[in-house]
Order: structure tokens, then sequence, then C-alpha cells
């Protein structure tokens, strides 16, 4: 099994910056992508950036450019750093790992929220 506990959230105003953290534990072996997800109070949930275990990225058109996916060298830890922050950007953000169809984790998430 996989664990995915996020952290780094919070408030921030708008043009800020914060820096996500998805710490895992258990066995990744095989996890074939790393995303970051967030909903946002009465929409859907909504994919915001992929990291492949080929080390490719890709990104919602609404972030590109301000917001950037990494992992440490041992893929323990996955990072979201998200500059210029705006109002639209306040959701729960969700770590998740995917291995294949139907093998997939998740984490609980964390707020942010952006407000002056």
């Amino acid at each position: 099994q996989v664990q995915l506990v996020e952290s780094g959230g919070g408030l921030v105003q708008p043009g800020g910056s914060l820096r996500l953290a998805c710490a895992t534990s258990g066995n990744i072996f095989g996890i074939n992508a790393m995303r970051w997800y967030r909903q946002a109070p009465g929409k859907q949930r909504e994919l915001v950036a992929t990291l492949t275990s080929s080390s490719t990225t890709d990104y919602a058109d609404s972030v590109k450019g301000r917001f950037t996916i990494s992992t440490d060298n041992a893929k323990n830890t996955v990072y979201l750093q998200m500059n210029s922050l705006k109002p639209d950007d306040t959701a729960v953000y969700y770590c998740n790992f995917w291995k294949n169809v139907g093998i997939e984790y998740w984490g609980r998430g964390t707020q942010v929220t952006v407000s002056p």
C-alpha cells in the first residue's frame, strides 16, 4: 500500500507563493505518474499537474508558467511550487499516485486559500 500526506497549504494573498508537499510511504515501485489535483467548492476535481516516471511534466492551461511539479531524488516527496497565486486557485489540493488503470492512491488534501 501507498500512503500520501499533503502539507503546505494555507492562506496567502494574491500574487503570493506556496509550496505544497506530498510525503509518501509504502511501496511506490511501479508508480507511473504523480499528480496534483484540486477541487474548489461547487466544482469538479481538476487535474493541475503531472510528473511521469520518465520525468515529463504537464500542466493545466490555467496554471502553466506559474506552477511547477517536482520530486526529490528518492521520489519520496512530490512538490507543487505555486507562484503568482490568484483567488481562482483557491481549492483543496490533492496528491495522486497513479500506477495503472484501477490502481491509484490519494491523499486527504490540503486547503489553499488565496485572498486579500
